[in-house]
């Protein structure tokens, strides 16, 4: 496969990535290569739809969870308890084999003075969801961005997630979830708080 992509045509895109019709090109090559015609009728239209799906898919390399996480907001009130999201359905793709990952997070902070707007939580979600991934780096990465950016007290990550990548191929187990977690200040130092974040999602279900 790297001797085909060596051989395309220079990239003429202005960020440095290849250009539609290149795209295009390949996915006929993995057409070809899976022992499907790319000029038969049901798939001529195949590689534009693939391309263009794609840039949906994998929207989250153009954006950055910085920017949406930006703007918060300082009357709160007082108020300095957990502020839990839970349950933002998510679709990524593995890095390992680009199949589907489809699962659930469920975020939390301990605010310090400030707050985030809850859609916010949602999108850095989505952010890092729709890139090639991990499900221990996405985890990761999410907390990582909220506390960065809000500086709170403590964030809590979880995630579930069925992975195609065993569902489909490999192993074949279907139904499998995988739970990663990730914690940061007081959720990391302090059990307590991390109790209460798991209970929190446990009296929900």
């Amino acid at each position: 496969m790297d001797a085909i992509v060596k051989n395309f045509p220079a990239v003429t895109t202005t960020d440095g990535r290849p250009s539609q019709k290149e795209a295009e090109d390949a996915v006929r090559v993995l057409l070809r290569w899976a022992g499907d015609d790319p000029a038969r009728e049901g798939l001529l239209d195949t590689p534009a739809r693939v391309a263009k799906s794609y840039k949906e898919l994998f929207s989250g390399y153009d954006l950055a969870a910085e920017d949406v996480l930006g703007r918060t907001f300082e009357e709160v009130g007082g108020f300095d308890d957990i502020v839990l999201v839970r349950n933002l359905d998510f679709f990524s793709h593995c890095e390992h084999h680009m199949v589907p990952i489809i699962g659930k997070a469920h975020v939390a902070y301990l605010p310090d003075g400030k707050v985030l707007g809850l859609s916010k939580i949602a999108r850095v979600v989505d952010i890092f969801g729709r890139r090639l991934q991990t499900q221990e780096t996405m985890t990761a990465q999410i907390a990582k961005a909220i506390d960065d950016t809000l500086q709170p007290r403590g964030v809590a990550v979880m995630i579930e997630a069925e992975h195609m990548c065993m569902a489909m191929r490999g192993v074949q187990k279907q139904g499998s979830t995988t739970l990663t977690t990730t914690f940061t200040g007081a959720f990391k130092t302090e059990p307590a708080e991390q109790a209460r974040f798991m209970t929190m999602l446990r009296g929900f279900k």
